[in-house]
């Protein structure tokens, strides 16, 4: 069976945090304060590497692209930063019963066969801007006054245009059809949907969470 990866960022009442295991949502708040030296060691390889291509164009089959090396070794280290803990899956299940219904505004779905949308999104951005967005490789749980705060960096590192937006756009399919299967994800709405959800829930005071997921 085909393993699709789920990235989520959706808005919830600011009170519904108050129900939340207390230490679960703190480490989501923010990136770690240290890392491992195997983390923090494949994160100076990424830098080293983020501005040069990590896929090929396929020889057989137009407009897909061919993951190197280097694009298995940056898939395997996303992969290995997410904390997928007993009760970190216990917190995302909890954060889950608090989103919207899908197809309204405070809530934004991307769904990959056999890729991770957000992991698509990281090497699209590289290392620097990913450290601008909240949390820690996709994870995140903001309260109101944190989405207002942390909305400006957001803006600045998704909201792309010009050359710069056609670069990301290029990555995320290379990504899509060189490491998963979905050649015809929509790019433009991995960039935009994350930032609309923020500025909802900045307009209507609301908190906001994001979670990488696997089925």
């Amino acid at each position: 069976m085909s393993v699709t990866g789920v990235w989520i960022v959706g808005a919830l009442p600011d009170e519904a945090l108050r129900d939340l295991p207390r230490a679960a949502v703190q480490g989501l708040s923010s990136a770690p304060l240290s890392m491992p030296e195997d983390v923090s060691g494949e994160l100076a390889w990424w830098e080293s590497r983020a501005k040069e291509s990590m896929f090929r164009k396929s020889a057989t089959s137009p407009g897909s692209w061919r993951a190197e090396e280097d694009a298995f070794r940056l898939h395997a280290f996303l992969d290995a930063c997410r904390d997928d803990s007993e009760e970190m899956e216990a917190l995302r299940d909890a954060v889950m019963d608090r989103f919207p219904p899908h197809g309204e505004e405070g809530l934004f779905a991307a769904v990959a066969r056999k890729a991770c949308p957000f992991s698509a999104l990281a090497y699209a951005l590289g290392p620097d801007a990913v450290r601008r967005l909240p949390g820690w490789v996709g994870d995140f749980l903001l309260d109101a006054e944190q989405v207002r705060a942390r909305l400006p960096a957001v803006a600045a590192t998704l909201d792309l245009t010009g050359a710069r937006r056609r670069d990301a756009v290029e990555r995320i399919h290379a990504w899509m059809t060189g490491l998963g299967d979905d050649p015809h994800h929509d790019a433009d709405e991995l960039l935009d949907g994350p930032l609309r959800v923020l500025r909802h829930a900045a307009h209507t005071g609301q908190a906001v969470a994001a979670q990488v997921r696997w089925y």
